[in-house]
This record gives structure tokens, C-alpha cells and sequence, in this order.
């Protein structure tokens, strides 16, 4: 049997939402990676492990994992069957945000959230979403769903503190570390790029010193973090319409041979494969 790749992605006219995904995988693994938005997931047909800040999580029956911005995670299959998932990924910069990075803390310590009235919500708003000209619909259901998982988040599940968002490397007062000034700069360069001699140069530490501690605070290569920050990237500019040659270029890769190799480790489809669909014919499949 041939892997299974299907994929649907679009950009939702709604406030707050930044991208919707759908995907249907068997035999791909997501490598470790990060984004600079909310990760909110829901499975409908089989099982997804994965890590996240150096502990193992999955998604059995009803759950729905939410996973913050800027914190390494990977994923794969449970089973050779695979799995199906729909995903909202959700600005925490965003005016109209449901979830900022104050909650960042609480999301790692409990990622996978087990109440069925959630998944069901979660799902209606799905429907919502791939219906153009219901985009009100849409945002009192995404409002409701933020009520709830802020509400989660807001609990103290007994013994473990919740751990503040600083401990991640957010933008916390003061005191940041040679690792936290290394993703700094990564943030900064996106699609211009940094040589490691270049940023040992600016914040005074050895580049070796520099990649351990940055890979012991995040669980990351500096490499990785940066070129899952320009994949990040380029999947914006593409769902806003921007050819592949072009997203190539501005979001920092040499090429686009150099773009679709990255791109299909991190989404597994091709950037092509991913542009071209819509809320209900968006669809590529193949090995």
C-alpha cells in the first residue's frame, strides 16, 4: 500500500485564525519543529504521537491537543494506518487572539485536553470554516472555544505549578541567556539568515557553547528552529496566493528545489500540492 498524503489548507476570513489544515497520513512523521502561533488539533481517525518539551503526549479518543507557539514539538503516527486531523492554528498576536502567551506555561504542563463538549465544538467550528459567507457563524463558535480552553488553562490540576511563559524563552523580564539571545536573532533573520560565527560574534559565546545551550533550552538546533521558522513562513505566503518560486525567495530559501525539500519534511506535501486547494476540493495525495 502506498503512503497516504492528504492535505487541505486555507486561510479563513476570520479574525484570529491565521490558517486551517486538514490532513490525512499514514508513514510520515513530523520532525521536530516550531511555530510562532497556537496549534489547536483534533484527530478523527486514528492516533498521533508526539513530544512536546521533552515529554511524550498522544491523542486518544476525544482529546484535543493544543499546542503553544515557539515550543519544539514532532509528530507521528500511532499505527501504520495513519491518521486523519483538522487544525486551527490561532495568532496570539492577534487582536481578536482567544489565547496569549501568558498561557503558554499551562499548555505545555497539559497539552492533551480529554472533554468531549470541547472536541465537539471544535469540530462544529471546523464546519464552519469550509462554508464561505459564514464567517460570523465561525467567530462565535471560535469564541466559545477560547472560553473554554482558557478555561482549561486556567485550572491548577494539583500538584504541579503551572510553569510561567518565560521558562520557555518568551520574552520574559530580563535575565535572558545566550540561548534566548541566539532565537532572538533567528527571529530577526528569518529570511536573511545568520552564520553561526556571526552570532557567537554578537552575543560573546563560543559557537559550539552556543549550540548546546541553545539545543538544552529548547530541545532544538539553532538550524532547525530557523528552518522551521521559514517554512513557517512560506505557508503564509502561499495561501495568500504567492507562487512557490516567489514564497521561496522571500521567505529565505535559495530556491524553490530548495523550498520543496524542506517543505515536504516539515508539511509533507509539496508547496505546489499545498497551495492548490480550497475548503472542499483542496486535496493532493501520493507518496
Amino acid at each position: 500500500m502506498r503512503p497516504q498524503r492528504e492535505v487541505s489548507a486555507w486561510r479563513p476570513r476570520v479574525p484570529g485564525i491565521v490558517e486551517v489544515f486538514h490532513a490525512h497520513y499514514t508513514e510520515y512523521a513530523y520532525p521536530m519543529h516550531v511555530h510562532d502561533v497556537w496549534t489547536l488539533l483534533i484527530v478523527d481517525d486514528g492516533a498521533v504521537r508526539y513530544e512536546l518539551d521533552r515529554h511524550e503526549h498522544g491523542t486518544p479518543d476525544d482529546t484535543v491537543s493544543l499546542l503553544p507557539p515557539f515550543v519544539p514539538h514532532n509528530g507521528e503516527p500511532v499505527t501504520d494506518a495513519g491518521f486523519r486531523k483538522r487544525v486551527l492554528y490561532l495568532d496570539p498576536a492577534s487582536s481578536a487572539s482567544v489565547l496569549d502567551e501568558s498561557l503558554i506555561g499551562a499548555a505545555v504542563d497539559g497539552p492533551d485536553l480529554r472533554d468531549p463538549l470541547l472536541r465537539r465544538r471544535v469540530a462544529e467550528l471546523h464546519t464552519a470554516l469550509a462554508r464561505p459567507g459564514d464567517e460570523l457563524e465561525a467567530e462565535s463558535r471560535l469564541a466559545l472555544v477560547g472560553e473554554r480552553l482558557r478555561g482549561h488553562l486556567g485550572r491548577n490540576p494539583g500538584r504541579n505549578p503551572r510553569r510561567p511563559a518565560a521558562d520557555f524563552g518568551l520574552r520574559g523580564p530580563g535575565g535572558r541567556t545566550v540561548a534566548h539571545r541566539l532565537r532572538e536573532l533567528l527571529d530577526e533573520r528569518v529570511a536573511d539568515g545568520i552564520t553561526l560565527e556571526e552570532a557567537a560574534g554578537t552575543v560573546q559565546a563560543h559557537p559550539a557553547h552556543l549550540v548546546r545551550a541553545f539545543g538544552a533550552a529548547f530541545g532544538i538546533a539553532p538550524h532547525q528552529y530557523l528552518m522551521s521558522r521559514r517554512v513557517e513562513r512560506a505557508r503564509r505566503l502561499l495561501l495568500e496566493g504567492m507562487r512557490p518560486s516567489e514564497a521561496a525567495a522571500v521567505a529565505g530559501f535559495y530556491d524553490q528545489a530548495h523550498l520543496t525539500r524542506h517543505f515536504r519534511r516539515w508539511v509533507g506535501v509539496t508547496p505546489g500540492r499545498y497551495r492548490g486547494g480550497s475548503p472542499t476540493s483542496r486535496h493532493a495525495s501520493g507518496g
